[in-house]
C-alpha cells in the first residue's frame, strides 16, 4: 500500500488525528500519469487534505488501467466508463458485457464515469455518441452506481437524455462545471451534483452561480491530468488543488472552508457509498 497509514475521521469530514480537513476529488484521469509519478501526487494530495480520489476510465483500456490503480493505491477509486470523444462505435452486446464485468462486485469501482456527450467539431458523430451514453446510463441503472457525466456544447441534448433514461433515479455529478445557474439547476433538477474545479477562480459567470447555488448540491473536483503544455511541472493541477477550488469556494459564500470541507465531503462520500464515518487512508 506505498506506506499508507490509516487515520479515523469523523462524519463531518476531518482527521480526527491531525485536524486537517479531508475532502474527495470526484473526477480525475490519473491513469494517464507514468507510475513513478504517483507517490509524489499522493504525498501532496494528503498534505492539502485529500482524502480519497475517483479516477475515470475514458476507454475500455483506461478503465482497466483506473482499476488496477485504485487496487494499489488506498485512496484511489475508479469509474468504468467510455468517454464521449472515445466514442467512435456503438455499445454492442460484447462491449456492454466487458462494462459490466469491469464495475460488477468491485467494491473500488464507485461509479460510472466519464460518460455523456460532446458536440466539438471533432467529437463523434452525434447518433453514435447517444447510443454509447444511453448503453452506459442503463449499466448505470442496472448496476446502481451513480453517473458521472461530461457535457460540452451539448447540454440540451445531454439533460434530455437523463430525463428519458430516469438517470436521476442512480444521480450522479455533472463534472467540470462551467456554466451559470439556469443551467447548474437544470443539472439538480434532473438528480445531480454540480462539481466545482480551478475555472471557479477564474470565471465570474461561474462564480456567479456558485454564490447562487446552495453548497448541498456541489461536490468538488480537479479533473486532473498530465499538463505538459504548462511551462513548469509544479503548475500541473493534481487532487491537491481541491483545496484551492473549496478555499476560493468558501470566499465566494462568505463561509468557513470547515464548512465547504464538511458538506462537499459528505455530499461525495454519500454518492459514491463510501462510509461517511469510515477510515479514509492518507499518508501518514
Amino acid at each position: 500500500m506505498s506506506g499508507l497509514t490509516t487515520r479515523n475521521t469523523s462524519t463531518n469530514g476531518v482527521d480526527e488525528k491531525s485536524g486537517q480537513f479531508l475532502f474527495g476529488d470526484a473526477h480525475t484521469h490519473l491513469d494517464q500519469y507514468g507510475p513513478e509519478e504517483i507517490p509524489g501526487i499522493l504525498d501532496r494530495a494528503a498534505e492539502a487534505g485529500i482524502g480519497f480520489i475517483v479516477c475515470a476510465g475514458t476507454t475500455l483500456e483506461s478503465t482497466r488501467a483506473c482499476i488496477r490503480m485504485a487496487e494499489q493505491h488506498a485512496p484511489f477509486y475508479a469509474g468504468v466508463g467510455i468517454h464521449p470523444m472515445e466514442a467512435h462505435s456503438p455499445v454492442d452486446d460484447e462491449v456492454y458485457a466487458e462494462l459490466e464485468a469491469l464495475a460488477r462486485n468491485n467494491p473500488k469501482v464507485v461509479c460510472i464515469s466519464e460518460i455523456g456527450l460532446d458536440y466539438m467539431p471533432t467529437s463523434p458523430d452525434h447518433e453514435t455518441q447517444d447510443q454509447v451514453f444511453r448503453a452506459q446510463i442503463r449499466l448505470a441503472k442496472s448496476l446502481e452506481l451513480p453517473i458521472i457525466f461530461h457535457s460540452r456544447e451539448s447540454h440540451d441534448d445531454v439533460f434530455r437524455t437523463l430525463r428519458e433514461e430516469d438517470a436521476g433515479s442512480v444521480g450522479g455529478v455533472m463534472h467540470y462545471f462551467q456554466g451559470d445557474e439556469p443551467t447548474a439547476r437544470a443539472a439538480i433538477d434532473c438528480g445531480f451534483y454540480i462539481s466545482m474545479a480551478r475555472p471557479l477562480t477564474r470565471l465570474p459567470h461561474l462564480q456567479d452561480a456558485a454564490r447562487a447555488i446552495p453548497l448541498e448540491n456541489m461536490v468538488l473536483e480537479t479533473d486532473a491530468f498530465p499538463q505538459p503544455f504548462k511551462k513548469y511541472r509544479h503548475n500541473w493541477t493534481e487532487p491537491r488543488h481541491v483545496r484551492e477550488v473549496a478555499q476560493f469556494l468558501a470566499d465566494l459564500k462568505g463561509i468557513t472552508l470547515e464548512e465547504v470541507a464538511e458538506t462537499t465531503t459528505r455530499n461525495l462520500a454519500n454518492l459514491l457509498r463510501l462510509e461517511p464515518n469510515k477510515e479514509w487512508l492518507v499518508r501518514g
